[in-house]
C-alpha cells in the first residue's frame, strides 16, 4: 500500500512536469510565431517604402512609359475640371516657354542663373515667333502708358512688356493695358549707382525667361516711340548689331571716372562712355546677365561720381562683344543745355514739327542687316525719344495718326 501511495504522487509529478513542458513549449511556439508574423510585416512595410521611394526618384529621370491617366484639377472658379496628363503637359510646356506670372521669389543670383540657360540645340521644337521685350525702368507711374497702349495695339503677339518700379508700388492701370500685371519682383533704385545696372540686369533677366523675346529695349517713364510698331520691329528683328552707345571721351566725365585699381581686368583704353538706354539682342543679354567678374568691379570701384550705368555695359561690349555693337543708341536725347540731366519737353513743345524733327534730324547712321550682313547708311537713327513731361500725353496721342502713324 505505501509502495503504490508512492508510485500515485510520483506519477502526479510526472503529469505536472509534463503539462508545464508542454505549455512551455506552446508559449514558445505562439511567441515564435507572432515575432515571425510581425517580422513579415514590418519587412513588406519597409520593402513597399524603400520601393516606392526609389520609384517615385527615377521617375524624377525615367518617366514612366505608361498611358496618361486623366487628372481632376480645380479652375480659377473653382470648377472641378478632368484634364488628361498630356494636355497638362502641353500647357506646362507652353508656360515653361512664355511665363504668364512674373510674380517670383528668385534672389537675384539665382534669377540670373535660371536666365543664363540656353539652349544648345538651334532648331525650336515648336514655331516660334521673335518678340521684342520693351522694359521700362521708373520709379513709380507710367504716365505715358496710354500712348504706348495705342502704339502696342493689334500687335499683341510681337512684344512682352516688364515695369521695374520701386518696392511697394502698384501699378494702376487697366486691364486692358499692355502694362497689366507686368511688374517684376524689383529692389530699391539710387540714381548714379551700380544698383542702376543691376535693376537692368534684373529686367533683362527677367525679360529672358519668355524664350520668345529676342530683341530688349531699356525705357523710361519719359520715352515715348517716334514710329509705328511695325517699323520699330522690322528694325530691330532685321538687325544684324546690337544699339549700346559706346564712345571714347578723354575729359575728366569718361576716362576722369576710371579707377586705377580696375587694372589689370580693366584697362584704360578699354574704357568707355554712352547711354544708359540700351537695345540688345538675346546672345548679348544672356552674357551680360551672366556676368559676375566685371560687374563687381564696377560695384567696388565705380562709386556715384563714376556713374557705372554710363560706363558698364559700354566698357563690356567694348571689351568683348565690339563686332555684336553698333555702338550708338536708338532713344534721341536734347543735351543742349548741358548739366547732368537732358531738356524735359512739355506740352506746349509737342508740335508735328517737333516729332518730324526727331525723325528725321539731317543725321545718317549705319545699319547692318541681320540678312545680308551687309552695312548700309540709313537716316532712321531713332526709335525712341526722351524726356516728356506728364503734360505732353494728350498732345502726343493727337499726332500719333499723323506723324507717327499708329
Amino acid at each position: 500500500m505505501l509502495r503504490s501511495k508512492a508510485d500515485e504522487e510520483q506519477a502526479d509529478m510526472y503529469r505536472g512536469s509534463l503539462n508545464k513542458d508542454l505549455s512551455f513549449r506552446l508559449v514558445k511556439v505562439v511567441s515564435t510565431l507572432v515575432i515571425f508574423v510581425a517580422g513579415v510585416v514590418f519587412g513588406l512595410v519597409a520593402s513597399a517604402h524603400v520601393s516606392g521611394r526609389i520609384r517615385s526618384q527615377s521617375e524624377l529621370f525615367f518617366p514612366p512609359n505608361h498611358p496618361p491617366q486623366p487628372s481632376v484639377f480645380k479652375n480659377e472658379n473653382c470648377s472641378t475640371i478632368e484634364k488628361s496628363s498630356g494636355k497638362e503637359n502641353f500647357l506646362n510646356f507652353t508656360r515653361f516657354l512664355h511665363p504668364e506670372n512674373l510674380t517670383h521669389f528668385m534672389k537675384d543670383d539665382e534669377l540670373f542663373w535660371r536666365a543664363s540657360m540656353v539652349p544648345k540645340k538651334e532648331n525650336y521644337p515648336y514655331t516660334r515667333v521673335p518678340k521684342v521685350a520693351f522694359m521700362f525702368l521708373t520709379r513709380g507711374p507710367l504716365p505715358l502708358a496710354p500712348l504706348w497702349d495705342k502704339f502696342f495695339e493689334g500687335h499683341e503677339e510681337f512684344f512682352s512688356v516688364y515695369v521695374h518700379a520701386l518696392p511697394g508700388y502698384k501699378l494702376n492701370v487697366s486691364s486692358t493695358s499692355a502694362f497689366y500685371n507686368r511688374q517684376i519682383p524689383s529692389k530699391d533704385v539710387r540714381w548714379g549707382t551700380i544698383e542702376l545696372a543691376a535693376s537692368e540686369k534684373r529686367l533683362l533677366a527677367n525679360a529672358l525667361l519668355d524664350l520668345s523675346n529676342e530683341r530688349f529695349v531699356l525705357l523710361s517713364e519719359s520715352c515715348i516711340p517716334v514710329y509705328d510698331f511695325d517699323t520699330v520691329y522690322k528694325y530691330l528683328i532685321g538687325s544684324a548689331q546690337s544699339f549700346v552707345e559706346a564712345y571714347d571721351d578723354p575729359s575728366r566725365y569718361g576716362r576722369g571716372r576710371y579707377h586705377r585699381r580696375m587694372y589689370p581686368d580693366i584697362k584704360l583704353y578699354q574704357w568707355r562712355k554712352g547711354s544708359q538706354w540700351f537695345e540688345l539682342n538675346r546672345v548679348l543679354a544672356v552674357n551680360i546677365i551672366s556676368d559676375t567678374k566685371y560687374y563687381s568691379i564696377f560695384k567696388k570701384y565705380c562709386k556715384p561720381s563714376c556713374y557705372p550705368d554710363e560706363h558698364y555695359l559700354p566698357t563690356l561690349l567694348n571689351m568683348f562683344y565690339g563686332s555684336l555693337n553698333s555702338k550708338r543708341t536708338l532713344t534721341w536725347v536734347d543735351w543742349s543745355k548741358g548739366g547732368p540731366h537732358p531738356v524735359t519737353y512739355v506740352g506746349v513743345n509737342i508740335t508735328e514739327g517737333f516729332i518730324e524733327s526727331i525723325r528725321n534730324n539731317g543725321t545718317m547712321c549705319s545699319y547692318k542687316s541681320q540678312t545680308t550682313y551687309n552695312t548700309q547708311m540709313t537716316s532712321v537713327c531713332y526709335l525712341f525719344a526722351r524726356k516728356f513731361a506728364p503734360d505732353t500725353l494728350v498732345p502726343l496721342l493727337n499726332l500719333t495718326s499723323t506723324v507717327m502713324n499708329f
